[in-house]
């Protein structure tokens, strides 16, 4: 069964004069791009990624290059576009609704770890590594968590020592998106031993420096085609220039983290929105009892249901985004980032559940695509900060301070 198109939807924008709810003409012509090339050229790659579990292959990640998808929000000096935020969620939500899998490599250089590098990478780190993502010859992953460092993720204990011309980093991540596969690796370490946050910083890592290696692919629920393995750092020595943040820089790290929020949240939305349309389309073709199932009240219901989420999530996500230009540091703020984050996260949960609950046993089928976006759509309320996380990083915003959870 075909997947519906979606239709074009009345989207958020500001300016001095008061609220919008339309797009300007250059960001409707960039989202017509990337839904025209999402729909024509990634279906039958989604569904054979997801068959046969394999990342973006590297000529189809320099096409994204090539049409401009992987510099969008970056700046035009290093190959992008150099346009904002917003219109690069409008673009990764094109692709999010193909699948996640094919979305991730214009999530990582959008709203990812390439924006990190791009913040707080020196001029000569961005000359270098910035401009082979803009072109698809590359991507970055971030590495953070560990074995014992999730949530809590000062608790971490990879460290890189100081010898003078480099740095000599060991250590384990774990869960890391993209291992394996990406080139580049934003890597949260110990760059000095002052305890918790003060001590915290971040290197450039390229997998193909001595002492780099991967532990075995993880089997998960979903994100197939999104590879996930543990990181050994083994004496890797890594170059002064590979510096991305000093020691203490962890709070400034956690800052420039609001917009990959909303990228998370946009994956969310992607899927959201295509179980929406699916729903929709096989709710009018599905007879039972002489007429289309559409026509029976609990359907209709349900799809309204559906259809009220997804645009309050994609509503939040705008909101986020488009504010992000009024910020000091350009940047979504924690408050409306963890919202749009936390309202997508859950909402897609329900949304594709409610999906798959209307079209019955095809719902419950793998050739139809359904189940495949309730099993990823569950991963994005853990992946960034757990939805519980996201409540409480709401409240601190709402009540002015931080809380400790360690007491």
């Amino acid at each position: 069964m075909r997947r519906a198109a979606p239709p074009l939807r009345p989207d958020l924008r500001e300016d001095t004069a008061g609220m919008h709810f339309q797009l300007t003409e250059q960001q409707r012509e960039l989202q017509d791009s990337a839904r025209n090339f999402a729909q024509k050229e990634l279906p039958e790659l989604a569904r054979e990624m997801e068959a046969k579990d394999f990342s973006v292959p590297a000529e189809m990640v320099r096409r994204y290059g090539a049409m401009g998808f992987l510099g969008v929000n970056l700046p035009e000096q290093y190959g992008g576009l150099g346009l904002g935020h917003f219109e690069a969620i409008l673009v990764l939500e094109q692709f999010a609704m193909i699948s996640n899998a094919v979305a991730f490599p214009v999530f990582e250089a959008l709203v990812g770890p390439v924006r990190t590098l791009e913040r707080f990478g020196s001029e000569e780190l961005k000359a270098r590594i910035i401009p082979q993502v803009t072109a698809g010859e590359a991507t970055v992953a971030v590495s953070m968590s560990e074995p014992d460092a999730g949530t809590a993720l000062t608790e971490l204990t990879t460290h890189a020592r100081d010898e003078g011309d480099h740095y000599l980093l060991n250590g384990t991540k774990r869960w890391t998106s993209g291992a394996g596969h990406a080139r580049y690796y934003v890597t949260y370490c110990r760059l000095s031993d002052e305890p918790g946050a003060k001590g915290i910083g971040a290197l450039l890592v390229d997998k193909e420096m001595d002492g780099v290696s991967f532990g075995a692919r993880e089997e998960l629920m979903g994100f197939r085609g999104i590879e996930t393995r543990d990181i050994l750092f083994n004496n890797v020595k890594v170059p002064k220039a590979n510096l991305v943040i000093g020691a203490g820089g962890f709070g400034q790290l956690m800052q420039a983290f609001g917009l990959e929020r909303c990228g998370n949240a946009t994956q969310s939305l992607g899927l959201a929105q295509a179980a929406l349309d699916q729903a929709i389309a096989y709710t009018q073709e599905r007879k039972a009892f002489g007429k289309p199932i559409v026509d029976f009240q609990g359907v209709q219901l349900k799809l309204a249901e559906m259809a009220m989420r997804v645009e309050a999530a994609r509503l939040l996500i705008y909101r986020a985004t488009v504010n992000a230009a009024e910020q000091e540091n350009g940047l979504p703020s924690v408050y409306e980032s963890s919202v749009a984050k936390c309202y997508a996260n859950e909402i897609v949960r329900e949304v594709t559940a409610q999906g798959m609950q209307v079209m019955g046993g095809y719902g419950y089928h793998k050739e139809y695509g359904m189940e495949q976006r309730l099993r990823d759509g569950f991963a994005w309320g853990i992946a960034g900060g757990a939805i519980d996380v996201q409540k409480t990083n709401i409240t601190a915003a709402m009540i002015g301070r931080r809380f400790d959870q360690r007491r």
